[in-house]
């Protein structure tokens, strides 16, 4: 924020801004998933690659410690945003279809 808020309702308009900009990012990455689901049916690989996991959470961990956010807050958003993401690619390569 450049200059400081006067009151509540100028400080929910910045929460709500940055709120659309999360969802807009959220919805670039969920869509990339119809991609990832593309390629591990044709590899042949799992939805579900632990050590990956734990890659993307370790980075995410030390991007969040560098940007001031509390590591253990960013870990638990992306776990949460990983999980959802196996469940989506787990439907799909169940059936062996495309998303």
């Amino acid at each position: 924020m450049s200059s400081e808020p006067k009151n509540m309702s100028e400080l929910r308009e910045v929460i709500d801004r940055i709120d659309r900009d999360l969802v807009a990012l959220i919805g670039e990455r969920v869509r990339c998933l119809d991609q990832v689901v593309a390629v591990k049916l044709r590899e042949g690989l799992p939805a579900a690659i632990p050590e990956r996991v734990e890659e993307v959470v370790a980075h995410v961990r030390a991007e969040a410690e560098a940007a001031g956010v509390p590591p253990d807050l960013a870990e638990m958003l992306w776990r949460n945003l990983i999980g959802w993401s196996i469940a989506y690619e787990e439907g799909h390569l169940k059936n062996g279809s495309k998303p």
